[in-house]
Order: structure tokens, then sequence, then C-alpha cells
């Protein structure tokens, strides 16, 4: 039998756009000619500068995130609608069905003189209404009966589909919204640090690069601290059996965390191996990663799949303490949960930093800790 269904069309898919829109652009211009215009303040330590540009990286972090969650949000709803927009033509289709087989009953009562009251209840808004009448109900026989109730139910559920697909796709469209706003905001704000960045001469470069350098140093001075820590713990543990244990005990059952270990082992060669590729805001690779992105790839080569963003990734697995860190953990950065990298050991982490820089090695006390877990 024919199908009547009419081909849709399926919303689609724009990948986000990288570099500085012209609104952003815009912007940055506009606030220049503010400035241009209002008399000009005491310019900012290179100290101020850094704090600056520091905070505007991780208020990017943290759009970047918002906009993974409405990314992802947009891709959920699209799907649904979809899913949804297929059943109701599925749903018209099987109405339509249903109505020429009730046309046959038109057809046979016009040949037994009964037209009128058959084509009156094709026509009706209310079928079976029309069919408690007496009279014609008991022209119809229980396969008959079945039929009409049959399309009555079809109707009322392809009716309910229609308005589920409705607000299905009005809920896309604030995806939709929230996604573009996600990005501008993102754009924005690497705009602006890249806008104050450039107005630095070379020496105040040197200078920010030296402030740089010995936050480096510090940071790694911290890991280095760590590193001697949980090796002294380690050892301790060793030298320790546990209660009830010879050191040798052949009855010792194999480490429980094996299987974790394997799978840290593998996600952590994972992240190495995208050593040295670019930052890019709401990437997952293979070519680029934002932050989050980069450690739900490196799980997700271990067979582990996390959320996107750092906020739903910061609840999976078992929390544990920085002293008890070990590879293939989570830490996760900041009161906001913006950003987030993953332990190597020795006070290191593999993470991708912000936009302008590359997946790369650092010490996880270079931004403020806000928690760690083991995924698996």
């Amino acid at each position: 039998m024919p199908s009547h269904r009419k081909p849709r069309t399926r919303i689609g898919t724009t990948a986000p756009a990288l570099g500085v829109t012209t609104a952003a652009l815009a912007s940055v211009s506009l606030l220049a000619q503010s400035a241009d215009a209002a008399p000009a303040g005491p310019k900012p330590s290179i100290e101020e500068v850094q704090k600056k540009v520091d905070d505007l990286y991780r208020q990017a972090d943290l759009a970047t995130q918002k906009y993974d969650a409405a990314k992802e949000a947009t891709a959920t709803q699209r799907a649904k609608a979809d899913a949804l927009l297929d059943q109701v033509a599925a749903g018209t289709a099987k109405l339509n069905d249903t109505r020429r087989v009730i046309g046959s009953y038109a057809a046979a009562q016009y040949r037994d003189g009964g037209v009128t009251p058959t084509m009156t209840l094709l026509f009706s808004d209310d079928p079976q209404a029309f069919f408690d009448q007496n009279q014609l109900m008991g022209r119809l026989s229980d396969e008959q009966h079945k039929t009409l109730s049959t399309f009555e139910s079809e109707r009322a559920a392809n009716a309910k589909k229609r308005a589920e697909a409705s607000r299905s796709l009005a809920a896309l469209t604030t995806s939709q919204q929230t996604l573009r706003a996600g990005k501008q905001d993102v754009q924005t704000k690497l705009a602006a640090a890249r806008t104050l960045l450039s107005t630095l001469t070379a020496q105040e470069k040197a200078r920010l690069a030296a402030i740089e350098q010995k936050k480096q140093d510090e940071a790694k001075r911290k890991a280095a601290e760590l590193a001697a820590q949980q090796a002294a713990a380690a050892a301790k543990r060793k030298a320790t059996p546990p209660a009830g244990h010879a050191p040798s005990s052949p009855s010792s059952p194999s480490a429980p965390s094996a299987p974790a270990t394997t799978k840290a082992a593998k996600a952590l060669a994972f992240a190495r191996a995208q050593m040295g590729k670019p930052y890019v805001w709401g990437a997952t690779g293979p070519a680029s990663y934002d932050c989050s992105g980069l450690t739900q790839a490196a799980w997700k080569a271990a067979g582990v799949d996390l959320p996107r963003t750092t906020w739903d990734q910061v609840k999976t697995g078992t929390r544990v303490a920085t002293a008890d860190l070990q590879p293939g953990d989570l830490v996760f950065f900041y009161d906001d949960i913006s950003h987030v990298g993953m332990y190597i050991g020795n006070g290191m982490m593999i993470h991708a930093p912000h936009s302008g820089a590359y997946v790369r090695e650092e010490s996880i006390y270079y931004m403020p800790i806000y928690g760690s877990v083991r995924p698996a």
C-alpha cells in the first residue's frame, strides 16, 4: 500500500566557527573608541595585566563549559525532536491507512443505499460520537466497530504526539539561542584577553613572562613536595603489611584496583598522545581539545564514558584527597569548577590550558584546586 508520509527536512547542525567573530571585533572596537573618548587613566601594572589576563582566560573557561553544556543539550533536544517528528509522520501514515479502510465501508454502504450516514461519518469531527447513534451502530459489524475505535485512538495519539513535537521544537529553539549566546560570550572574553596583551611593549611582555615563570616555578616546587609526600607514604605502606597478613603471604588477594589501574593507564596513555595539540574551546578531538573534552576523550579510550562538562565530570567516580592522587585521576580547579586536568604523578598533570596554548604537562598547583575524583 503506498505511503502518504511526506518527507521532512531534518534540522541541520553547524559546527562552531573558530576565531573572533565580527560582533566580537565590533565590541572591542567600541571599547577602544570609548577609551579614546574618555580621559586616559593610569596604565595598569604588569602584575595587574597578568591578573586580568588570567581572569579573562578563567572566565573563558567558565563560558566554554556553559557552551559545552548548551551544545550537548541542543544535540539531545534535536534528537528528541527528530524522533517525535518521525513518530508523527508514522502516525499520520497509519491514520491514513485506517481512513482508507473506513472508506471501503463507505463504498459498501453506498452499494447498500446507506451512503449518507457514512459520508457524514467520514467528515465528522467526532466519528465515535456519530457512531453512538443506535441506528448506525446497528449496521456495523464487530470488525468495523474495532476499526473505528482504532481510528479514533490513532487520531488522538497522533494529536498528542504533534503537540509534544511542537513543545520539543520550542525547547530546541531555546537551546540553540543559549548555544549562540555561549559562543559569543567565549569569543568576547578571548578577544578582550588578546586585546589587552596586544597593548604591551616588548619590555612589558618580557616582564610578564618573568612573572609567569615565577608562578610556574612555585607551582613546580609544591608539586615536588607532594611527590615526596606520596613517595614516603607509598614506602610506609610497603613496609607495613595489612593487619593479619605477612608481607609475603601467598593467600593475600590480588589488588581489587587492578582493573581500574589498567583503565587509568589506558586513559593516561591517550592523554600523553595528545600532547602538543591546540586548545580549542568546545573541541573534543581528535585534532584539538578543550579541558573537559580532553579528559572525556582520554577516559573514553579506556572504555569509561564521562559526561561532557567539568560540572558533571566532578560528580563521576570516587572523590579522592590531593595527597591520595593516582595517575589517571581528574583534578578540578577554581570554586566554579571551570577547569580540569588529568593527574600523571609527582604533583603534575596533563591538561588543555586555554585558548592559544597546547595540551601540556603542568603542576596541579598552577591553579587553585577544587577537588579530585577517580573515574574508575
